[in-house]
């Protein structure tokens, strides 16, 4: 699966910009500020319906505009899908695969798998559980179809017991949506349990690549105390949960935890060993997709040549290229990719003020 044609419209500082991706890795290179990360962020925009790097999507609007367009071809095994995406400043987002009109932003995300990988990445890392929970649930929804929706009931669930516990409503009668509570949350448990033992055998052999040196132990937590069973819990911490007036405890509360012996990785590996860890998890993320699905990532690599020496840059590509999957990675300089790579690039784009050209031939300097 790859894109085979990108056609951006009024999207940060891109007026109007159409490439032909190829379907190995495309280097997208430029000046800070040139537009080269923008491009990523419309194709994850694409996929996702979101961007990575604001939460107030109108802000990747032009000023003078009402709207973004984001437009694409896919390539996938046997056919090939368009898919079309806009959005407006009011908030509303029109999107269409192959003509048809959709309503769930989750259909784009199954269609356009996308693992990114920016200096914003180290949040899976740094921030507190909830990047961890995106990313586990990001696999949990493609590896198991039940999944979107057993997640969706638990939050309703959450909602609806949170307002009961400000409330201050008796036990007796938050119990009925207790039991349906801890149905939905034992599903939701088992499959991203299963997940991240999936993902764990993906992550031993890429992990000892990229770290030879550190045994970094990878678990899931998820969310309850494991010795006890959740709607006993549930019970057990109401006069609690009524003082606070939400939910202690549960699959809202899940974890990934790294660890370098006993200590977490944040606290154990220096800067440049966080970004290959990240980009470890990434890359097993996709390959995991690939294996359970048949189905290919479309990897965003931002600024990869930033807090990496000449080796680790060149272990990266290799594992990136490995993959089998379509990339596109931006820098600076574009030597700093070229030179690491065994073949050259399957294409090369040059931004410049929001815009973009194509280098058609791309050559070692």
């Amino acid at each position: 699966m790859s894109l085979t044609r990108l056609h951006i419209e009024t999207f940060r500082n891109i007026s109007s910009a159409q490439l032909h991706p190829g379907d190995g890795l495309n280097l997208i290179y430029g000046q800070n500020g040139s537009g080269k990360t923008s491009i990523l962020e419309a194709i994850y925009f694409l996929g996702m319906g979101r961007s990575f790097r604001s939460h107030l999507s109108q802000r990747v609007i032009q000023h003078n505009d009402d709207k973004l367009t984001l437009f694409a071809n896919l390539s996938l095994r046997e056919r090939e899908s368009r898919i079309g995406l806009r959005r407006f400043r009011n908030g509303e987002t029109e999107v269409k695969i192959d003509g048809d009109r959709i309503k769930r932003l989750s259909t784009l995300a199954e269609t356009l798998p996308i693992q990114v990988i920016t200096p914003e990445s180290f949040s899976l890392l740094f921030e507190g559980p909830k990047s961890r929970r995106q990313f586990i649930d990001w696999g949990a929804f493609h590896s198991d179809k039940s999944f979107h929706s057993a997640w969706a009931n638990v939050k309703r669930i959450l909602k609806q017991r949170n307002q009961l516990l400000k409330n201050q409503n008796s036990y007796g009668q938050i119990q009925f949506w207790d039991k349906e509570l801890v149905r939905y949350s034992e599903l939701v448990t088992e499959i991203r349990r299963q997940y991240v033992d999936s993902l764990n055998e993906q992550l031993k052999g890429i992990i000892g690549e990229f770290l030879p040196q550190v045994e970094v132990k990878v678990s899931f937590t998820r969310g309850w105390d494991s010795k006890t069973e959740f709607g006993q819990l549930l019970e057990t911490q109401y006069l609690r949960d009524v003082a606070a007036g939400n939910t202690s405890s549960g699959p809202h509360k899940a974890d990934l935890r790294l660890r370098v012996g006993t200590l977490p990785v944040q606290d154990a590996l220096s800067r440049g060993q966080l970004k290959l860890l990240v980009c470890a998890l990434r890359i097993a993320q996709g390959k995991l997709l690939k294996q359970q699905t048949d189905k290919n990532s479309i990897y965003l690599v931002d600024d990869l040549p930033s807090e990496l020496d000449a080796k680790h840059r060149q272990l990266l590509l290799q594992q990136l290229m490995d993959t089998g999957a379509q990339v596109f990675v931006t820098a600076i300089d574009p030597a700093a990719i070229v030179d690491s790579l065994a073949t050259p690039p399957s294409k090369m784009f040059h931004v410049e003020q929001g815009c973009v050209t194509v280098i058609d031939k791309p050559t070692r300097e």
